[in-house]
């Protein structure tokens, strides 16, 4: 998706191209085939579910043909994360190479150590407590998250930036998208996200199983698979989009 002359370009392909994927159960087999994929068109040309879309069925509402709500069955089934993963953008990593991304966004650190090491600020902290210890398979609407952690009029400012920067160190992701519910238990409103640590989808082991290894051997193992997938990729978009 790109702003062009003012006007929101979607980029896919017609229906019948052999290559568009159909229904979310396609995209999930793509997703976890390929490994990982942003949500929308970036600087290396065909790396993104986008362009493997039907442009005009974005936003429909019908989540049969829909990938904006795909993304949210996605997330909600817990078998792929989702999040803003890629250049802090939305997009998938499969079971198989979550590990890498950990080893490589995290440089070996659970939270906790990251933040008494001095490399976390306390803004995070306050939103990462949520999802530790005794709370680390939480599962908490935007909302709620934003006052738990002291964001707001009166506290912390920059809760989305913090939480963007939390996913793209692959501490946490979207785990589902509902709507919020009123004191009498009635559903209302937009859907909202809804925030769980990585751990929590995959557990605590298969998240830090590639820790033993160096977190810069993790990302060679990421620039080598990306050049293989996409020679024409320069080592600068690489960077951009994975970094």
């Amino acid at each position: 998706m790109g702003n062009e002359s003012g006007e929101w370009i979607m980029h896919g392909m017609k229906w019948d191209n052999p290559e568009c994927i159909h229904s979310v159960d396609e995209a999930i087999k793509y997703i976890n085939e390929f490994g990982f994929l942003p949500l929308f068109k970036n600087d290396i040309d065909g790396f993104s579910l986008e362009e493997r879309t039907v442009p005009e069925y974005w936003w429909s509402d019908n989540p049969e043909i829909d990938p904006w709500m795909w993304r949210a069955i996605i997330a909600r089934r817990h078998d792929i994360v989702y999040g803003k993963f890629f250049d802090k953008k939305a997009g998938f990593i499969s079971k198989k190479w979550l590990p890498v991304f950990a080893n490589y966004r995290r440089d070996g650190y659970d939270f906790d150590a990251l933040y008494d090491d001095g490399k976390a600020p306390n803004k995070h902290k306050k939103i990462m407590v949520n999802f530790m210890e005794d709370n680390a398979d939480s599962e908490i609407y935007s909302n709620e998250l934003k006052k738990q952690a002291g964001f707001g009029k009166d506290g912390e400012k920059g809760f989305d930036g913090a939480i963007t920067n939390l996913m793209m160190q692959t501490y946490l992701c979207n785990c589902d998208f509902k709507k919020r519910v009123n004191k009498r238990g009635i559903e209302y409103g937009w859907d909202v996200a809804v925030y769980s640590s990585i751990e929590h989808i995959y557990g605590y082991d298969y998240v830090t199983s590639c820790y033993k290894d160096n977190p810069q051997d993790s990302w060679k193992q990421l620039v080598d698979y990306m050049h293989e997938m996409f020679p024409d990729a320069t080592d600068k978009q690489i960077r951009k989009v994975l970094k």
